[in-house]
């Protein structure tokens, strides 16, 4: 029991009253500017993919969804930032992928995933692609393992950079089948694609959108996805499980997550307007060229996600002896 100035009022009372205030909070919500952090340059697919969701969620919700670039670090600097915000729903994080990558990655990072967020959906994904320079012979992954096997300390891979999903996924496909493969880094997936294309590395796993050009110009040659379904912009190219090899999965994504302690009520707010949002044809329109698919997924399911990649990733990152500065 609690005392007022009238008297005990009843806790459960106390309680029903709290919800109720809960509940209208979240029914005024959005009543001023929400900031959507991104932790990483404007210009790049995270950004872009940000941009839209914050515009298409300022028009359904009445109150403007603003973007706030926060890098460094690999991203390290925006997720620390957008942790340590007030859990009132006005802070989102637009976050990739490499938020379930960096706890392994470096020795010590600003967050913690599993403790300093809570989920709201994961919006959309972007599976690597397996792609060749039309001078490899293979012509199916089979075909291209047994061709790397044959030849010891002759192929290579590019990726989008160290300690990148295009790294990881290329490491997780050298590790499973034992392969002699060299790894040549860049600096983001176009040149890391470009390389391939001029012939000066035979091979490599990135996300669609610098590829699909080059595919279609027959300048690359795309063998499979790894990823969990088809692509929309490659329909034609198999998934790693769909030839046998379910274990191969280097998923790149974005998904929106808020601070610790942040109402149930608005965490369902958000999550139901971002799946509003993903279903709009013009919204797909816009993910198909940015080589995403649309997921929208519940807190939950997301929560498991990040659960899952932490340990994946972990394991990836121990067994290749992977290392950044």
């Amino acid at each position: 029991m609690t005392l007022s100035r009238r008297g005990f009022v009843p806790l459960a009372a106390i309680g029903a009253l709290s919800a109720f205030a809960d509940a209208a909070w979240a029914q005024a919500y959005p009543s001023r500017l929400v900031r959507v952090i991104v932790a990483y340059a404007p210009g790049g697919l995270t950004d872009v993919f940000g941009r839209l969701l914050a515009q298409k969620l300022s028009e359904h919700m009445g109150k403007q969804f603003y973007i706030e670039n926060i890098t460094g670090a690999s991203g390290n600097i925006g997720m620390a930032q957008a942790a340590r915000a007030a859990p009132d729903g006005y802070t989102v994080l637009c976050a990739y992928s490499s938020y379930t990558v960096n706890p392994s990655l470096f020795d010590k990072i600003p967050y913690d995933p599993q403790k300093d967020f809570e989920p709201v959906t994961l919006a959309v994904t972007s599976p690597a692609v397996l792609s060749v320079n039309p001078s490899v012979p293979a012509k199916t992954v089979d075909e291209l393992i047994a061709l790397i096997k044959a030849n010891p300390g002759k192929y290579s891979f590019a990726s989008a950079g160290a300690g990148t999903q295009s790294h990881l996924t290329a490491e997780q496909f050298r590790l499973k089948f034992n392969l002699d493969l060299v790894h040549v880094p860049f600096n983001g997936g176009g040149p890391a694609i470009a390389a391939v294309v001029a012939g000066h590395v035979p091979m490599s796993f990135v996300a669609p959108a610098p590829v699909v050009p080059h595919v279609k110009e027959g300048q690359l040659r795309a063998l499979a996805l790894a990823g969990k379904a088809r692509s929309q912009i490659l329909p034609d190219v198999p998934t790693m499980a769909e030839i046998g090899y379910p274990d191969i999965e280097g998923e790149s994504w974005v998904g929106a997550l808020v601070p610790a302690g942040t109402p149930q009520e608005i965490i369902a707010t958000l999550n139901h307007e971002i799946a509003v949002v993903m279903k709009e044809q013009a919204m797909r329109e816009s993910l198909a060229t940015l080589g995403y698919e649309p997921v929208a997924s519940t807190p939950h399911d997301f929560a498991e996600r990040i659960r899952s990649e932490l340990d994946t990733w972990a394991k990836v990152i121990r067994a290749a002896n992977i290392k950044v500065n």
